[in-house]
């Protein structure tokens, strides 16, 4: 049985982005998700999915950021290293400002809002599903912008929750449904954005 969103109930646009129209958040495609420890589970199929839509939004004249996780020196997060790097298929060009940040929002304590315009429509890509992607799509909504994230173009990994171990897709698909229910719409691929 299919449930009513709180977006629905709100009354909140359910229309995706216009991508042409909009600012292409890049979240976390780092190389930390790519191997060892932090490996994510289909990581491989989201890169190739947000390439193609970086590469569309390129075209189209979009804003593109990228944003970055830097956990400091040492860490899979270091991005003075090559494990912290943007993986080069996303690499930013000139012009497209890149944000460091320090927490799962996006937006906490960076400059990330002055790149985008008030209120505007935001498209999300990124890694991780259930960490990154859905705290910086709170985080646009609560500053009044509208994101719309690409689900094809996201990745998570298996985690362990109350004594029960949940597969990537389940977290993945949990942490849409969340961000379904209230922060934004989610489309399953590029090709469904206006």
């Amino acid at each position: 049985m299919s449930r009513t969103t709180l977006r629905e109930i709100q009354g909140l646009d359910q229309t995706p982005a216009e991508l042409a129209n909009s600012t292409l958040l890049l979240i976390d495609f780092q190389n930390t998700y790519t191997r060892g420890v932090m490996e994510l589970d289909g990581w491989e199929a989201a890169l190739e999915t947000a390439a193609r839509l970086l590469d569309r939004a390129r075209l189209e004249g979009a804003g593109v950021v990228h944003v970055m996780h830097d956990g400091g020196p040492g860490t899979p997060y270091d991005i003075r290293a090559e494990i912290g790097a943007i993986h080069p298929r996303l690499a930013p060009i000139d012009g497209e400002p890149v944000v460091v940040k320090h927490a799962p929002d996006a937006f906490h304590d960076t400059d990330l809002d002055t790149h985008l315009p008030a209120g505007g429509d935001v498209v999300i890509a990124g890694w991780m599903t259930h960490m990154c992607v859905t705290f910086t799509a709170q985080g646009a909504f609560l500053r009044g912008h509208r994101p719309t994230v690409v689900a094809q173009a996201t990745a998570t990994r298996s985690l362990p929750v109350a004594s029960t171990d949940l597969t990537a897709d389940e977290v993945h698909h949990s942490a849409l449904a969340t961000i379904t229910d209230l922060y934004g719409v989610v489309v399953a691929s590029p090709d469904e954005l206006r």
